[in-house]
């Protein structure tokens, strides 16, 4: 067994992970830093994702960043995630209100450390601008590094390298090392050219949720999670191992265990995230041809993610959006679709239900339900129009035209599993909490092994709360406090 001594062992090689080791390796500390996968595809989940900021400037988080967080927060959970003034200023009931909150915020550190990481980012060479996004209709602005997140990645992966970090390719965390039951002294990994190793210092846990991982998939969300897969091919790295471990020696968990981030992809495709967002636009049906969703109750950035858990809820997992040839009419209509799979095409609808091997009555009764209740009106399809269906259940609640111009076009869409939810509770400077509410000591998380959201997620906020909090993170173990 070898053995090596860090002053911090950093778990995962995403967002989360890379702004740690930067943030420590630039205040002084020998850092570690730990990746299942090869050098070349380095990066966890942040290195396939387009890394949407929910930010209206470079300077500033949106209008509605802390209250929409606080509102997803599990208040009756987690009282302690949320402060008293974030709560007055969300529409919360009584009971939620009577709980009793600390006066420390971990939303509230959040929203005011974004500002300082974005510049710090920019420091490192980091470059952002207001890119198209895949949201044809959005509530708030998104800010995106060019390049996605393999630049964030390839950037700060260069920059830990530059500060004397050392990786550690293809090496999983196993167990960690304590020196008293609220101690932790450094962790037992595992790499097949290697064997085992024994790294001390501390240690930052940012190596993903659980989304890799079908046994916690299935004793957490349940047998359907067989339905769904990873959205890229980061999430099959992601085993669940630094939640676990840490849940082992006495860590409080925190975020919404059964549940997940949803987002609705093409399965023909192997590519990541095939993304299928077009379906406002046209009509959803299940294996038995039948509708059994409003396909557009808003805007498609703030409801994708609930529909696409209906889809999960139909039989086998999968739903099929159909169109017409109206949908080449809304200006880059082909920005909602990601996939790399061209639409199934017929010139009937009739044909169309039968290569898509559904029901053809079934199907033709569902679009003609629909077209009757179809209503003139004003159509704007990169707006909320309110162009609804009239009489009809489930109703349509936006851009409702009628199904009448062929030839048909179809996307089957799936469930795919973005990140999960539950995670470990950690406090204001990325701290992991035992069961008691008490820091242990040396141990710290961040993105997606911190459990921060439950029933819906906050869009636009993933990325930003590993870089947030891996960079605090990072400075308090340095000894450093702040953002």
């Amino acid at each position: 067994m070898s053995e090596l001594n860090f002053d911090l062992v950093v778990v995962g090689c995403g967002a989360a992970g890379l702004s740690t080791a930067v943030s420590a390796a630039e205040n002084g500390l020998r850092v570690a830093v730990l990746e299942r996968s090869r050098a070349e595809e380095r990066g966890g989940q942040t290195r396939w994702t387009e890394a949407y900021l929910r930010m209206k400037s470079h300077e500033e988080v949106t209008d509605d960043f802390d209250t929409f967080l606080a509102e997803n927060s599990g208040c009756y959970q987690d009282p302690d995630f949320v402060a008293e003034s974030l709560m007055e200023r969300s529409a919360w009931s009584v009971q939620a209100r009577s709980l009793p909150f600390i006066d420390t915020s971990v939303i509230g550190s959040f929203t005011d450390a974004v500002p300082g990481t974005i510049a710090w980012l920019k420091d490192q060479g980091v470059r952002f601008d207001f890119l198209p996004t895949q949201f044809l209709t959005s509530t708030q602005p998104r800010l995106l590094p060019v390049g996605g997140g393999e630049a964030i990645v390839e950037c700060l992966a260069s920059r830990a390298e530059a500060l004397g970090a050392k990786f550690f390719y293809e090496t999983s965390a196993r167990s960690l090392i304590l020196d008293n039951c609220n101690q932790v002294s450094g962790l037992r990994a595992y790499s097949p050219a290697q064997g085992e190793l024994c790294f001390s210092g501390a240690v930052m846990l940012a190596c993903g949720g659980f989304q890799g991982n079908m046994e916690m998939l299935t004793r957490y969300i349940g047998p359907r999670a067989s339905l769904m897969r990873p959205v890229c091919k980061g999430g099959y790295f992601n085993r669940g191992e630094g939640i676990q471990m840490a849940l082992n020696i006495g860590a409080a968990a925190a975020g919404e265990y059964g549940n997940y981030h949803a987002e609705p992809v093409d399965p023909r495709s192997g590519i990541s995230e095939p993304s299928i967002f077009i379906f406002p636009y046209g009509v959803l049906v299940n294996k038995e041809g039948q509708r059994f969703t409003d396909e557009a109750p808003g805007t498609v950035d703030a409801w994708y993610e609930r529909v696409t858990r209906k889809i999960l809820a139909q039989t086998d997992g999968i739903a099929w959006v159909i169109l017409d040839q109206k949908v080449k009419n809304i200006p880059n209509y082909t920005l909602g679709i990601r996939t790399d799979q061209s639409a199934i095409q017929a010139a009937s609808l009739a044909e169309l239900a039968a290569k898509l091997e559904l029901p053809v009555a079934a199907v033709a009764q569902s679009v003609a339900q629909y077209n009757a209740a179809c209503r003139p009106g004003d159509y704007r399809p990169l707006q909320l129009d309110g162009l609804a269906t009239e009489g009809l259940q489930p109703p349509k609640s936006n851009w409702a035209l009628p199904l009448d111009q062929g030839p048909y076009l179809a996307y089957p869409i799936i469930s795919a599993n973005v990140f999960t939810f539950g995670g470990l509770k950690i406090d204001e400077q990325g701290r992991v909490i035992n069961i008691d509410g008490q820091p242990i000591r040396n141990l710290y998380a961040a993105g997606e092994t911190a459990g921060t959201y439950f029933g819906n997620y906050c869009g636009g906020t993933s990325v930003l709360r590993g870089l947030v909090f891996g960079r605090l993170a990072g400075r308090t173990a340095a000894g450093l406090q702040g953002a």
